[in-house]
């Protein structure tokens, strides 16, 4: 048993040396690890939205639409002779297109100005249902359900291929 200590005795421990209150010698702060005290909960007076708003999403259809036509931002400021930044802004949803810069968007990705104004899911099922009323891509894709995942990725290599115009050599 070791004898208690005076207030202004150093105590050596294999990491620091402090007094027994604990003090750090020179600038007298405390050496304890201090637990934070729990913050308390804040009353919640307007609910916190849970997703984003559902309204019209004019920067999400651009930069969907800009990928689908394999375009990149300067190729779409290009097309509507603005500035790069200002098609990323519209993308980041910093800037909202006037109505003019609307149609030239539209005008650019080669859509319906309405295009730029539904929401994601209807602009999505809107391009499924036109894609499947070709006749040729519908029976297609009834045949692609009845693929495995590697017999379906090489038959979308090959489409994509012949899409792109290059010819296989076998």
């Amino acid at each position: 048993m070791m004898a208690p200590l005076g207030p202004a005795e150093v105590v050596s421990t294999n990491t620091a040396h402090h007094t027994s209150a604990a003090a750090c010698r020179r600038c007298k702060k405390s050496l304890e690890i201090e637990k934070p005290a729990p913050a308390p909960t804040p009353l919640a007076l307007v609910p916190a939205a849970a997703e984003p708003a559902q309204g019209i999403q004019v920067a999400a259809a651009v930069r969907d639409l800009r990928h689908v036509r394999n375009l990149s931002q300067r190729q779409l400021a290009a097309r509507m002779n603005v500035p790069r930044t200002y098609i990323s802004k519209i993308e980041n949803g910093k800037a909202m297109p006037t109505l003019s810069s609307l149609d030239r968007l539209a005008r650019a990705l080669e859509v319906d100005m309405s295009a730029l104004l539904r929401d994601a899911n209807t602009r999505h099922s809107n391009e499924a249902s036109m894609l499947m009323a070709d006749p040729f891509l519908a029976e297609i894709a009834a045949y692609t359900s009845k693929l495995d995942s590697l017999q379906r990725s090489i038959f979308l290599n090959h489409v994509r291929e012949l899409a792109a115009g290059r010819r296989r050599t076998a």
